[in-house]
């Protein structure tokens, strides 16, 4: 690869981003391991909607699943900029790699370390040694972007909670072994009324319907979760009672670092793509990379990406200092999703005919880029989160 390609699709990290040893040392080890062992296969998880077991294995081996966890569970403690980066990397070569890590980390461990208590010390240090995944069920057939419409129930019945109702479109549900669903448990009073809960996979009267087909992300799994009368121990309860809208709203805000972090990997990764296939294509007598139309496209591309950077590290960063992190998390998400659609639509572009066949990976980099623009809130909901707040402070 020559200087230029380098320049563009490798930046000087260390330099533009101040990133710590242990930073620059997880970037490397996740690069060569997303080059090595998921870019082979992510055409073929993708053709034939297949969830990768051995690639998850392998990046438990790795430690992944870990990262911004403390070593008291299991984890490396590395923050949360490290797992960032990581997921970034791993989205560089496939979105559904990295959409599986995302899932599990940020929403089906995450709000268990920090909110389980005693279910902390039961359930994190087995999902962190990837004893099984963890999945997070919010989204209802009824209740999408409007979470605080909750339909599914949890009625106290003894020493145990009874739950009733659904889940759709929840991410890793086939494999996890653990879920956290939210229920109201008073009905009447919004979202005071929401409670959230862990629901082992063993529980009597919970079971598993069979996710739709995608347009993206086929190398993730999803699936519905069915709650028929399923009975949870009393003490499975996350956080106090009536306080589960908050708990999802917290949990929301850290997944948006991820979703940006996913949603930049596959941005460079188009990049890199479209890069590559400019210079080496001729048109005209020159390469197309020196044709001013598509020159200015990689010019733009590369500017996005580099501005998405800033905004996924920071949020980042502030949620590591244990700084108020909720509206940067939201842009970030914001800019960096809508910038991967940007970054895959032009890279097509730039491939012509091929960016429209399977032969290359940018149509699959862009199928997998809508995803970004719908998960943990819609771009419309991140903008009534950061419209409000620019407001407040007037």
């Amino acid at each position: 690869m020559t200087a230029i390609s380098t320049k563009f699709a490798l930046p000087d990290i260390k330099h533009s981003f101040d990133l710590t040893e242990d930073q620059l040392m997880i970037q490397e080890m996740v690069r060569d391991f997303a080059k090595s062992e998921v870019e082979p296969i992510a055409a073929e998880i993708d053709e034939n909607h297949r969830f990768p077991t051995e690639t998850w294995e392998k990046m438990v081996e790795l430690g992944l699943t870990g990262i911004p966890f403390s070593e008291e569970v299991g984890g490396s403690d590395s923050g949360t900029l490290a797992y960032t980066i990581a997921v970034e990397e791993i989205s560089r070569v496939c979105g559904s790699t990295g959409l599986t890590l995302a899932a599990n980390t940020s929403l089906g461990t995450y709000p268990i370390y920090a909110w389980g208590d005693h279910l902390r010390d039961m359930y994190v240090p087995k999902l962190v040694a990837g004893e099984y995944m963890g999945a997070y069920g919010l989204t209802e057939p009824n209740a999408g972007s409007d979470a605080g419409g909750t339909q599914t129930t949890a009625v106290l019945d003894g020493d145990e909670w009874v739950i009733n109702g659904r889940k759709c479109f929840c991410t890793n549900a086939n494999y996890a072994g653990t879920y956290i669903v939210t229920a109201v448990t008073e009905k009447g009073i919004g979202a005071r009324g929401i409670s959230a809960f862990v629901v082992p996979r063993d529980t009597p009267g919970f079971s598993l319907e069979k996710g739709e087909k995608k347009l993206g992300m086929r190398g993730s799994d999803w699936a519905s979760l069915v709650f028929e009368d399923a009975r949870i121990p009393k003490d499975h309860l996350l956080g106090p009672e009536g306080e589960g809208f908050k708990t999802f709203m917290k949990t929301l805000e850290g997944g948006r670092i991820s979703i940006g972090a996913l949603s930049l990997g596959i941005a460079q990764g188009a990049f890199d793509c479209a890069l590559r296939y400019a210079r080496d294509r001729e048109a005209f007598g020159k390469p197309l990379a020196k044709q001013q139309a598509v020159g200015f496209k990689l010019a733009n591309m590369a500017t996005e990406i580099e501005a998405a950077r800033h905004m996924v590290y920071h949020a980042a960063r502030l949620k590591d200092d244990g700084q108020d992190y909720g509206v940067r998390a939201a842009m970030a998400k914001l800019y960096a999703s809508e910038v991967a659609m940007r970054v895959t639509y032009d890279a097509i572009q730039i491939y012509g005919g091929y960016g429209y066949s399977r032969e290359y990976p940018v149509e699959r980099m862009w199928r997998d880029a809508k995803l970004c623009v719908i998960g943990e809130g819609t771009s419309e909901v991140q903008r009534i989160i950061i419209s409000r707040d620019v407001v407040g402070r007037i």
